[in-house]
Formats: C-alpha cells, structure tokens, sequence
C-alpha cells in the first residue's frame, strides 16, 4: 500500500521529503513555498527527483537519527552494505544567529563490502515548468532553466560526475557526498566539510530535544512529533506552515487538493500552544513577532491565513502541466481560502497570548502590544460575534452560524478576561464579562439541538461537527457536564466509522468526505479519556498510531477503508493533536532529566 511513505528532512527554511527507497521527492528552493526543484510526489513523469538505483537483491530500511532531523536510509544485501544521511543543514552561528542555508547534504556511508548503485540526478525547476538542462561544470554540475523563469541548482560531489549525470554504476569504496544547493558555492566543499556540517547539525537537534519536555507515557511519539513541528517553523518570520507540499488529494482521484505551504493562524496557534507545553518558548516568540507585525492598525482584522513571509494575497491558480499525486488533479499554488471569514481565529489567538503570558510572564517581550491586541480582539468579537461565517473547514459556499465559532468567540473574550488579570488591568473588566456572558447564553440557546441530544454543527443544524468536542478543551464547558457527555456520545453514532471519524457528514460543496481528518479521530479520543472512558481511548489511540507511516508520520487524512495516509505532509494539526493527547494520557505531568551539555 503506498501510504505516504516519506520522512521530512529540514531546516526551517524549507524542507524536503525523501521516499523509503531514499528518493528525494519533493524539495522547494530556497524557500518552503517556493518552486519546486524536485516534486515526483506530484508528476512521475515531470517532476524531477533525486535517488539511489540498486538491483533486486538489496533489502531498503529507513530511520531517523535518534533525536534528530537526519534521516538514514540503508541498502544491504547482506555482504555489501551502505547508508545514506540526508539532513538540511542547521546550527548556531553566534547573537541568536543560524545556519540554515537552502541546501541539502547526503552523506554516502559505506558500512560493508563493496556495494554498487546507480544515482539518479533529474532536477526539474520552476515545478517542472520550461526545460531544465544540467551542464557538467569544472568544480560543479549545474541544471538550469532560463525559459519562462530563470532558475539555476547546483551539485556538488566526489563522485565521478559523468557517473552521476548519466546514471552509469559506481561502486562505492569509500565513504561519498553529494550536496546540492540553490546557491553557487564560494569553495568546493569536500567529505570532511560535509561531515562537520552533518556533525554540527546532529548535536544542534540533540541539544533541541535536551530541551524539551519528556513526559511518563508515549515519549519517544511526542518526541518524534515536536521535532516534525518545529521542521514546518520558518524561522525568518516566525510563521508556522500548515503542512509542507501542495495537492496531496485527500482522497485520490477527487479535487480536494489544496496548497498548505502557508500560514494558517488557527493551525499555527494551536502549534505554539503545544509547543510552550514542551519547554520552547522561542518558537513562541517568534510567531508573537508574526503576529504583531501583522497588525499595525489596532482595528485592523485578521485574515485566517498569511505567506510565510507575511503576503496578504495567495492568488490561488493551477499547474495543469503536472498530473498531480496518482492523478488526482488540479495541482494547486497558493490559496483562494485567505479570503474568507473565519471567526474562531480571535479565540485561538487570544488564547495562545494568555498562554504565553501566564507560562512566561517575566520573559515575553511586547507586552505593551499584547495588550493593544488583545484590546482590539475583544472590539473585533464584540462588533462580529452575531455574525455567520466559513467556519473552521473552509466551506466554500453559505455562511452559517458554526457553534465551534461562536465557542472560540467565547473563548477570545474569556482569555482576554485572564490577559487583563495577569497584566492589572480592571477598567474593561465589567464590560467583557457581560459580553463573555451574552455569548454564553447565546451558544447554550442556540447550538444545542433537544432532538439530536448535542450541541450540533451550527444554529438551528441537526449536522454533528467533530470540531464541537474542542468546547471542554477550550474551557467552555465541563467534560462531566451531561450536555457534553451527550454530545461525545452523538457524534461517536454519528462520525464515528472504521475506528476513525469523519469532520462532518453533511454534503459540502465538494460532496461527503470520504477520508477521515486526523485531528478529529484526536480530538474524539481525547473526549472519550476525559468523559471517564480512559481504557476504550487508550486502546483507540494504539490503534491510531498504527496507521502512521513506517517514520511515525502523519498527513492530513486516513482513508476509511484502507487506512492509507492522505493529504498534505507531514501534518502540523495532526501532529500537535496526537502530542496533546499523549501528554493526556501522562496526566501532563512532566518527568525530570538529568541536564547535560552536549559538545
């Protein structure tokens, strides 16, 4: 079953993903969301990639590093051996300063006998657009595309570099490299230079996890997922993306593909919340400085999604020359989605501030501007809360008025209550709660259905909505209160199925969802754990870690059926929610490390 079989490779600065057979797929340079160089995951044909040929007898096994970003991919047939080592670099310089240049290292390791192989070197740039030509160099080999667009990659090996070009065997003796970036290099690098940068990298990520959070239960998960996290984190702007490719389908064949190579605030702040819960608090302020920057104008409202450099327009268009991921087209750059209204953004902001406020209350920078944000949320909500919207799934047609909406309207006022506790502030007091209270009253009213036994989808909806169980986790209401226990139990008839559960089941405009959404089948589990029911979620969640990739990663979506991985990835919501479940399932409570320095 090919289930998204990938592991991601990065340097918060872009990313890219190598297959099980050690292919590198998917790559964009220099950025996350810029064209592609390499993208076979959406083209067999067009696409481009990078890999290693070996005849039939060899067995192909892949691993991370323990506690790191590289990924080893080994090749044996039992007498001849080899691994390869792909990391983008990453580490400290000096002055919060870091090495994060847009390239890739692959460091060849012969490790027994004398194996033989073939590389495969087919960048395609500019997603494929144009012709792309690689020229063999005196110090390098160059591909190039001049086009449409100019655009130029380069490589840099030991190797022979005919060898390399025309794909003819070699048979490896030493150890190799190969290193392509998307500048020229000043100085020819050699093995031992990559093999510094491999090492630098390599204690960077081990003193990154000596600093997060370890926790009784389910470790080594959490571990793996806060690294995944931290991989889509751009460090440049502090923006945190949804995912790291574009129009992965989720479901084949279907036109439910979308680019998720930006900046989601709902995502992005849920990202941040986890990871304050994890001991870093760095990613935390730079998606703080994100968010200032974003709003110079205390009135100004926030759009539900950004460029990862901040862009406001994400002019959504196809690339009709790629026959997208086994055919499911279009393929999609940018995102029409940017446009919409999306009312549960303030909430989950708001409480991302009160978060970080309360964690780190003597060490958060701008508190002055904290404060003015949090200000002009609470005038945003008060002028729009009676208002429909998108909701948190997009819905491309009518406006409704989505109960997880309102509850995050609630939730925005209710943390701002907390915010002007924690900063002395009383004058606005009175004011927010009589709003926090007509908000309450409202949703209490309105988004419970008597027939139904739940609070439902929208107002006046019999639709259940998986996104209504977030209303414990928000502190809207008590995971033993009857009306919640009630809902979980609805949506358990309702959008539970085959172990997974489905968002909604109401047609949108694109039809019934045929795939479940990760995060949901999360979310439900932790509903059932908090109702009483600890043992049947547990059992559930074993079950759900299953269904991840040979790396333990997810993407977007689960097929009912086959339980194959869909949609974009690696996945931040899906990501960030098995985290918090796990850290449920440890009651929070942190274990103490032993501190050490690694050199």
């Amino acid at each position: 079953m090919n289930n998204l079989h990938y592991g991601i490779i990065g340097n918060c600065q872009s990313a890219a993903l190598v297959s099980k057979g050690g292919s590198i797929d998917w790559c964009c340079l220099p950025k996350f969301d810029s064209p592609s160089v390499f993208a076979r995951i959406l083209d067999e044909k067009e696409g481009g990639y990078f890999g290693f040929e070996v005849d039939e007898s060899y067995n192909i096994t892949q691993k991370y590093l323990p506690d790191t970003a590289i990924l080893v991919t080994r090749f044996s047939n039992g007498l001849d051996s080899f691994e390869v080592h792909d990391f983008m670099p990453r580490y400290y310089k000096a002055q919060n300063k870091y090495h994060k240049p847009p390239e890739v290292l692959r460091l060849i390791r012969l490790t027994s006998g004398k194996p033989s192989f073939k590389i495969k070197y087919d960048p395609r740039l500019e997603y494929g657009i144009g012709k792309t030509t690689t020229y063999i160099k005196h110090d390098f080999i160059v591909s190039i595309n001049d086009e449409e667009v100019y655009d130029t990659l380069f490589l840099y090996t030991d190797f022979n570099y005919d060898a390399v070009v025309k794909g003819t065997e070699i048979h490896l003796d030493r150890d190799y490299f190969l290193w392509f970036s998307y500048n020229e290099k000043l100085v020819k690098p050699d093995v031992k230079e990559v093999q510094l940068e491999y090492e630098r990298t390599k204690v960077y990520w081990l003193n990154w996890m000596e600093r997060t959070s370890e926790f009784e239960y389910y470790n080594d998960i959490i571990s793996r997922s806060a690294i995944t996290l931290k991989l889509l984190s751009y460090d440049k702007t502090g923006a945190v993306l949804a995912a790291a490719t574009t129009s992965l389908p989720e479901t084949i064949g279907e036109v439910r593909n979308w680019d998720y190579r930006f900046c989601w605030i709902r995502d992005a702040s849920m990202v941040i919340k986890v990871m304050n819960q994890l001991g870093h608090k760095n990613i935390s302020k730079r998606y703080l400085n994100f968010i200032i920057d974003l709003i110079p104008d205390k009135d100004e409202k926030l759009q539900i999604m950004y460029g990862i450099d901040r862009e406001k327009r994400l002019t959504e268009y196809t690339l009709d020359h790629l026959s997208g991921y086994q055919n499911s087209k279009p393929v999609r750059i940018g995102n029409a989605a940017y446009k919409q209204r999306q009312n549960d953004i303030y909430g989950i902001l708001m409480d991302v501030i009160y978060q970080l406020l309360l964690n780190f209350r003597s060490d958060v920078d701008h508190r002055e501007e904290l404060w003015t944000i949090t200000k002009g949320i609470v005038w945003v909500v008060n002028r729009h809360w009676t208002e429909p919207d998108k909701g948190i799934w997009e819905f491309r047609n009518e406006d409704k008025h989505f109960t997880f909406s309102k509850v995050l309207c609630w939730t925005a006022v209710d943390k701002a209550l907390k915010v002007a506790g924690l900063l002395n502030k009383t004058s606005k007091i009175a004011r927010w709660q009589l709003l926090e209270e007509n908000i309450r009253e409202d949703i209490m009213e309105n988004a419970w259905n008597e027939e139904v036994q739940a609070f439902t989808q929208a107002y006046g909806s019999e639709d259940l909505d998986a996104s209504v169980l977030l209303m414990e986790s928000y502190g809207f209401i008590d995971a033993k209160h009857p009306k919640y226990i009630s809902t979980v139990k609805a949506i358990e008839r309702e959008l539970c199925y085959e172990g997974l559960l489905y968002r909604y089941k109401n047609k949108d405009d694109f039809g019934l969802p045929s795939s479940s959404f990760t995060i949901c089948t999360f979310w439900f589990i932790n509903s059932l754990y908090k109702i009483g029911e600890e043992e049947r979620a547990k059992k559930m969640f074993e079950e759900l870690l299953s269904y991840s990739n040979h790396l333990g990663l997810f993407s977007e979506d689960i097929d009912f059926k086959s339980k194959r991985l869909l949609g974009n990835f690696p996945q931040a919501y899906s990501h960030l929610a098995l985290i918090e479940t796990a850290i449920n399932f440890s009651s929070g409570v942190k274990k103490e490390k032993l501190k050490s320095v690694i050199r």
